[in-house]
């Protein structure tokens, strides 16, 4: 499907709570499985990506309730699914679920398979086969790709260096260390979502410090929890920019948005580029800091982005490539080579989809030089990837002439309601078969 975006006819108005976060999601869904009892989820995301890895526990014996947005999952027994387990394009279900069910005592000598669509059959999974070896797992990938063939087997501690920070590799690494014999430890080269770290002692896991890394010890059983999940900051990040950019824009209100510290990239970028973003911290949900945002339109100046704050906004980097191509002057992006084994190579798609909309834009091996300047409207494609499908259309509110965004229905595997959300605040979106 298209997805039409015309340039904004007035300014953003109204209040606005995004969706629940993807990740913590993600993280839920599995945790749930793993414990015993029945634990209590609030604000669950309801996208294809976090249903796929609901699904998958279901198939291995979790029972999954819904009751007026509350999710229930009794869990703490699996069993091996009769069919592979399909994680449709979500990264994140694949690689945390291969880490969980690797060393599963329920599922020793039973063989399983993890599935993915073109997309995610795509992206590396060497990444958490190679850790997880170590650790004796049986995992095989294809090329270093899906799918991912597992035997669940009997693991043993190690101490893992990454080579890059990554949260879904520590995350998996942790995970298998929950049935492996020994203290596991993490040890990150720089900083990554520490959603997992802030969620396991919720569900009875003790966690302990290794200077650089986080551990735990093997054996530990997991309890169900009750959890409310906070709004996605990665949701939340287009509202903020399309804010940013509609003229006399005043007071755009953002309500219940997460404020990890490590995640909140996309806000010092944007703020360090003129944004007009104040940000007011509220109770936390759980471990995880929450607060409002109150968006103004602004003037935005093009920078070079540090190095430190690129893990921390790497989900944004589309978004914030998109508000490069309308800011004052250049801004440089170093260090990002990550973005091009995402859904899509997002360096080198929104390089090209910004240059068919007129913006002048130096690809580089691990980021990018854009020049700020006038866009003009036209056809442009998403290459399958979500969040190159949202960013175009937030940049078409400044357009010349509207915008049309093919194979913009993968929006739905992490925001759904994406066009809903901006037409109630005044943007002009509109699907086309």
């Amino acid at each position: 499907m298209k997805l039409s975006a015309s340039p904004a006819a007035g300014p953003l108005r109204g209040d606005y709570q995004p969706p629940g976060d993807k990740s913590i999601s993600h993280r839920l869904a599995i945790l749930g499985g793993l414990a015993n009892g029945e634990t209590q989820i609030r604000g669950f995301l309801d996208a294809a990506d976090t249903r796929a890895t609901l699904a998958a526990m279901a198939a291995m014996g979790a029972e999954v309730s819904e009751n007026d947005g509350l999710i229930g999952i009794r869990g703490g027994r699996l069993r091996a699914p009769s069919t592979p387990l399909d994680l449709g394009n979500s990264g994140t279900g694949m690689r945390l679920l291969c880490g969980a069910l690797c060393g599963h005592p329920d599922l020793h000598g039973a063989s399983l398979q993890l599935v993915g669509d073109a997309s995610l059959s795509a992206r590396p999974m060497g990444r958490i086969t190679r850790p997880l070896g170590e650790m004796g797992a049986m995992v095989h990938a294809s090329d270093g790709h899906a799918p991912l063939n597992l035997k669940p087997c009997g693991l043993k501690a190690i101490r893992y260096v990454m080579p890059v920070a990554s949260a879904q590799v520590k995350t998996a690494v942790l995970l298998a260390g929950l049935f492996a014999e020994g203290d596991t430890v993490v040890v990150e080269p720089g900083p990554s979502r520490d959603h997992s770290e802030r969620l396991l002692p919720a569900f009875g896991v003790s966690l302990f410090d290794c200077e650089p890394g986080i551990g735990l010890r093997g054996g530990q059983k997991l309890r169900a929890a009750s959890c409310h999940v906070p709004g996605d900051l990665s949701s939340a990040a287009f509202v903020v920019g399309a804010g940013l950019l509609a003229a006399g824009t005043e007071g755009l209100n953002l309500a219940n948005v997460g404020l990890n510290p490590t995640r909140d990239g996309v806000l010092r970028i944007l703020r360090a580029m003129g944004g007009n973003i104040e940000l007011e911290a509220g109770d936390a949900v759980g471990a995880e800091p929450v607060g409002r945002l109150l968006v103004r339109q602004s003037s935005l100046t093009g920078i070079d982005i540090p190095a430190e704050w690129v893990p921390l906004a790497i989900d944004e980097f589309p978004l914030i490539m998109a508000l490069a191509a309308v800011a004052e002057g250049t801004t440089r992006i170093q260090g990002a080579a990550e973005l091009r084994v995402k859904e899509s190579d997002r360096l080198a798609v929104m390089s090209e989809q910004l240059r068919r909309l007129g913006v002048k834009v130096e690809e580089t091996p691990d980021g990018a030089i854009i020049e700020g300047g006038e866009v003009k409207g036209g056809q442009v494609d998403s290459a399958g990837d979500h969040r190159i499908a949202m960013s175009l259309a937030v940049l078409a509110l400044v357009a010349r002439e509207p915008v049309e965004i093919d194979n913009a229905e993968w929006i739905r595997t992490s925001y759904p309601g994406f066009a809903d959300d901006l037409r109630a605040l005044g943007a002009q979106l509109e699907w086309i078969d």
